[in-house]
């Protein structure tokens, strides 16, 4: 390596380059990825557990006993309660993955300040845990987290419609006559304009008094310690507590499909240019057995056994890969202060958060070496099996 210094500093410089796109797009990737999920979950819970949906049954069981033009009818989805559910959310809370249960109840009702009123979604629930859940907290942009029976936090667009801001009362009325004027207590910004102007919060008690539903709840709101592993928490839930239990995954279907084809494009992209490198590896060591024919034969002449040979060369290959991953390692990181220093938002905020996690650049460095034991691995083969009167007669 160090007679062939050129040689050795272009192999090297190549397999920096691989290793600095491998951690710099990793990390880039990663970083988008854990931003958008952030960004779908800020709103909502992981898992949402609801009350089985009502189904119509035939009452004969002979089907011949219908009419010829019969026919069944759906029936109409009412609010439902969860039957028991303190003993649902007993049942969830013990289980390991699960970190929080919140209770809440959801329902429509219409708001109203003078003449002006619009169709709601009230949402009742329990600071402590809720807050937990969803960081309304953090998205107040009036006003305090304080949350009181008499109190509503509203969403910035529904305040501009209504035109109140904190402080000001404004009736609220649900579809069973019941009325309840309550203070705006905050007012905030979830970063959507549909949920801005139609997801309002109150205490458990306040929703469930205007709702009818004293003492029950609607929905229990589940966050989990693997947010890639809600689906099946959430399979796991709907066999212990016999109700229905939807995960972010399957209400963001779409959504899901998008990160997952993002996370094999990252592989995909980590293999091609691990490829290359191996390649560039592979054509240096061949090209270095060639040269260096007529030393081994000399060597296995002398005595050196074939194994020796091949961990020579394995061992070129290693150090190679692993020279490149460090310096590699260094460029990508580098590469990734600069782009979150640089690129920004039109406000001049972080266009999103970057984490340089030492395992990346471990993984990397593992990589790289491992590429160029097996790169190296052919052409020491044939090193290692080289005839020494072939090699020496050249």
């Amino acid at each position: 390596m160090r007679e062939g210094r050129v040689q050795t500093a272009f192999i090297v410089g190549g397999i920096s380059i691989g290793v600095a796109v491998i951690v710099f797009m990793s990390a880039l990737l990663s970083g988008l990825q854990s931003n958008f999920v952030r960004r779908a979950l800020t709103g909502q819970s992981h898992i949402q557990v609801l009350p089985l949906k009502e189904v119509v049954r035939p009452l004969r069981s002979d089907d011949r006993a219908w009419p010829e033009n019969a026919t069944m009818q759906a029936p109409l989805q009412r609010l439902k309660s969860i039957d028991q559910w303190q003993s649902a959310a007993a049942q969830i809370n013990a289980m390991p993955d699960v970190m929080v249960v919140s209770p809440a109840v959801n329902g429509s009702a219409l708001v109203m300040r003078g003449d002006a009123s619009r169709a709601i979604t009230l949402i009742g629930m329990t600071p402590e845990l809720y807050f937990q859940i969803v960081p309304l907290p953090e998205k107040i942009l009036r006003g305090q987290a304080h949350m009181d029976v008499d109190t509503i936090f509203i969403g910035t667009d529904l305040a501009i419609d209504l035109g109140v801001t904190v402080g000001d009362k404004l009736r609220v009325s649900a579809a069973n006559g019941a009325i309840n004027t309550l203070k705006v207590g905050a007012i905030f910004d979830l970063g959507n304009k549909g949920a801005n102007s139609r997801s309002t919060f109150v205490t458990l008690r306040t929703a469930q008094s205007l709702l009818g539903m004293a003492g029950r709840v609607s929905v229990l709101d589940i966050t989990v310690r693997d947010v890639y592993a809600a689906e099946v928490v959430a399979q796991r839930i709907s066999t212990l507590t016999h109700l229905e239990a939807d995960s972010w995954i399957k209400t963001n279907e779409q959504f899901f499909t998008a990160v997952h084809a993002q996370t094999t494009a990252n592989t995909a992209i980590r293999f091609f240019v691990a490829l290359s490198v191996g390649f560039g590896i592979a054509s240096v060591l061949v090209v270095s057995v060639v040269q260096r024919s007529r030393e081994i034969g000399i060597f296995r002449a002398m005595g050196i056994t074939r194994g020796q040979i091949l961990r020579i060369f394995l061992l070129q290959g290693g150090l190679l890969g692993m020279l490149g991953a460090i310096s590699g390692s260094a460029m990508g990181g580098i590469a990734l202060v600069l782009w979150q220093r640089f690129e920004r938002n039109a406000d001049g905020t972080v266009m999103f958060p970057l984490s340089l996690e030492p395992a990346l650049f471990f993984q990397a460095l593992a990589l790289a070496t491992l590429t160029g034991l097996l790169a190296a691995f052919a052409p020491a083969l044939r090193a290692a099996r080289l005839d020494p009167v072939v090699a020496i007669r050249g």
